[in-house]
């Protein structure tokens, strides 16, 4: 890649912070350098990635990954303890609440000031100060200081100055998820807009529906190291095998801690994830099938059709109080849709409907069964991604959930419209009518 299509360049970068027990040990340091008075600690190590000019990049992990360190060098209010970073292009930042403003300045001083430092002067200012002071939609408040702001007020004062001054790269960590859902609904249209028109993105967000429908590719971080990189979906698949390979052995700890045994439950033989699922297969989703109503598999549906998803499964351990679930997923990767057995077990429970109660049921090894998922389409014309999964669930509504089985891409359908009969716009079908009212 040629550097002038180069829009963020990190080789090598790996960042120490020296961890003191105690502050005299700081001040020992200072005069004796060969003593050693701390531990080490190194939120990055040997980082190395290329992000291209327009492209949209997610950043993923846990807290303490390294995820803000990164950025903060990336920004140039950090540095690396070794490696370089090169940035080609003027940097718009959202990072920790607060950055870059100073308290006790108005919020239009501080728009001032934050323009200032970007290199803009008060004319400049003065030509953004209603697209600013209009996104932000804080009111008075803007003459009052900043001080006096709740958080949802100042992450909306400082999400409009960065996106006004259409920078070259926008850096987004987190900070949007103190504002309300139209203020982010908001946000994520503007984010949209910048990356459309060329700007290059690096949005950090634990919410994983927005990083997979805002970006195109994604890095997981894990204690300071790359642990996967490539296209957002497949990412956060890997993030999210990794977040349920620990909660699994945090769970086999306490077990083995309150039966006071000296080993956790053995795992199944002969099951290992493979690039679409994970889970510990104690039960495993075989195969997921798209049908009409007499049973035939179909692809594609129109709407006010009947579609059947018949999930089979197979008990590989002695089992109870499961849940079979599925989520639909766009081809853009936003989630549709997700429901289970469970979801009509808590209906029963609440005397809503009637039908079979499935948390009850217990399943014996080596015991296969299947559900059906029966629906009226309501969806709009795309393609739909159908995920399965087999959890196991501590009480009969969602509250202690550990996932047994889950399988990506285990089935796909698509909706088409015919124009001339029934046809409606958007994501899905209110089944909406029209009431003439005389006047």
């Amino acid at each position: 890649m040629y550097s002038n299509d180069v829009a963020i360049s990190v080789s090598g970068l790996s960042k120490r912070f020296n961890m003191y027990e105690k502050a005299q040990d700081r001040l020992l340091q200072m005069f004796l350098p060969s003593l050693k008075t701390h531990k080490e600690f190194w939120a990055l190590n040997d980082i190395n990635f290329e992000i291209a000019r327009g492209e949209s990049v997610g950043i993923i992990g846990k807290n303490g990954s390294g995820k803000s360190t990164l950025l903060q060098i990336i920004c140039g209010t950090l540095t690396p303890t070794s490696g370089t970073v090169n940035v080609n292009g003027r940097i718009a930042a959202l990072l920790e609440l607060g950055s870059g403003f100073n308290p006790d300045f108005s919020g239009r001083e501080n728009v001032y000031l934050n323009c200032a430092i970007h290199g803009l002067n008060r004319q400049q200012t003065d030509e953004l100060m209603d697209d600013i002071l209009s996104f932000a939609d804080i009111g008075t408040f803007i003459d009052q200081p900043v001080k006096t702001y709740s958080s949802g007020m100042f992450v909306r004062l400082a999400f409009s100055v960065q996106a006004n001054l259409k920078p070259d790269i926008l850096i987004v960590d987190e900070a949007l998820a103190v504002g309300d859902a139209l203020f982010q609904k908001r946000c994520y249209e503007r984010i949209e807009m910048l990356t459309s028109s060329g700007t290059t993105l690096l949005f950090v967000s634990h919410d994983e529906e927005s990083v997979r429908t805002l970006t195109q590719r994604a890095i997981f971080l894990s204690n300071g190291r790359i642990q996967s990189a490539g296209p957002s979906a497949e990412v956060i698949l890997d993030y999210r095998r990794d977040l349920h390979a620990q909660e699994s052995a945090y769970l086999a700890h306490l077990t083995k801690v309150v039966s006071n045994k000296t080993q956790a439950a053995p795992s199944v033989k002969g099951k290992a994830p493979d690039k679409f699922s994970f889970g510990n297969f104690d039960a495993e989703v075989i195969s997921v099938k798209v049908l009409d109503t007499d049973g035939a598999e179909k692809q594609v549906f129109y709407p006010t059709e009947t579609a059947v998803l018949r999930v089979e499964c197979v008990s590989h351990s002695d089992l109870s109080n499961l849940n079979v679930g599925i989520r639909l997923r766009n081809k853009e990767g936003v989630k549709i849709y997700s429901w289970g057995t469970l979801n009509q077990d808590m209906a029963i429970d609440a005397n809503l409907c009637e039908g079979e109660y499935f948390w009850g049921k217990s399943f014996s090894a080596g015991e296969t069964f299947t559900v059906d998922f029966e629906f009226v389409c309501s969806l709009g014309v795309n393609l739909y991604e159908v995920q399965a999964a087999i959890s196991h669930e501590g009480k009969p509504y969602y509250a202690e959930q550990r996932i047994i089985h889950w399988r990506d891409e285990a089935a796909f359908f698509s909706i088409a419209t015919k124009p001339r009969e029934y046809h409606f716009g958007g994501v899905m079908d209110l089944r909406m009518k029209a009431i003439s009212i005389k006047g």
